[in-house]
């Protein structure tokens, strides 16, 4: 089994949409989101829902007010100010380093596991799909990542499929890191600005770093095409693929707003002939 994952050096460049467009393409495949900070697929792919999972990572103070005799060592020791003056624990400002646990004289500190999200398997009317949300201000989204990915890779040996389509977070952080571990090759898609530029070199020479084949392709190329071309001479130059360039179409827009990828909305669109166009380099250079 093969796995394709699709990132960027920011948010909004498209990836969500070029997922959602290559799974109209691809066969034998399975979906995968891994951008759990900020899910979308599942607005275009309109899962069907057949397991939820809790997520759980980290822990979390909680003070018993029945066991509590309100000596205030818990809020010396906390160094992260999360404890009020009523001892009330603030669970988005404690850190769960376990202090005001491990040194309270009355035990009066549960430290329990942190529910931080859910993660789902879901069927949709392109093939199976993993997905996860993580909660509102929560941590370890590198391990929810690591865990949606693992259960992308099930679902996909579990139906006979032989290829894992997962679209990635944005950034070079540590999400960025477990989604492109072990995967067979990164598709970065970018945008013809300055700053595009140097959030696709930044994003390349995190897959270099490791050993994961790339290849890049420039959204909304004709917008800027000095930029765009300047993005393509430094993915020659770092024997980065270049696979494609795609033009700026509202058709990516009004598609989503009806919940459907491109080649559902208007597959006869000069965006939909482009991400076809780049489906089959991809696809070549994948050997699928």
């Amino acid at each position: 089994m093969k796995e394709l994952v699709i990132i960027s050096g920011k948010g909004g460049t498209g990836k969500t949409s070029l997922v959602a467009g290559f799974a109209s393409l691809a066969e034998n495949k399975a979906l995968c989101d891994a951008d759990v900070d900020a899910a979308d697929l599942h607005l275009i792919m309109d899962p069907k829902i057949e397991e939820r999972h809790d997520f759980k990572s980290g822990r979390k103070a909680r003070i018993d007010p029945n066991r509590c005799t309100w000596c205030g060592l818990c809020r010396e020791l906390c160094r992260f100010e999360a404890i009020s003056e009523d001892f009330a624990v603030d669970p988005i400002a404690c850190e769960g380093c376990g202090v005001c646990f491990y040194f309270c004289p009355e035990d009066a500190v549960e430290f329990p596991e942190n529910t931080c999200g859910r993660w789902y398997l879901s069927k949709t009317r392109f093939g199976p799909m993993a997905h996860a949300r993580l909660g509102i201000a929560e941590e370890n989204s590198g391990k929810l990542v690591a865990l949606i990915r693992q259960e992308g890779k099930k679902l996909a040996e579990k139906n006979g499929l032989d290829l894992l389509l997962t679209d990635g977070p944005p950034g070079i952080g540590c999400p960025v890191i477990a989604s492109i571990g072990g995967a067979t090759a990164v598709l970065i898609v970018a945008e013809p600005t300055v700053s595009g530029r140097h959030d696709m070199e930044r994003v390349s020479d995190l897959a270099a770093f490791f050993r994961v084949p790339a290849m890049v392709c420039v959204n909304k190329f004709d917008l800027n095409p000095n930029q765009g071309e300047a993005i393509e001479a430094f993915a020659r130059k770092k024997d980065v693929a270049v696979v494609g360039r795609i033009p700026f179409d509202p058709v990516f827009t009004r598609a989503m707003v009806e919940g459907k990828n491109i080649f559902e909305y208007d597959a006869r669109s000069q965006a939909a002939r482009a991400v076809r166009a780049l489906w089959e380099r991809v696809a070549e250079r994948l050997g699928i």
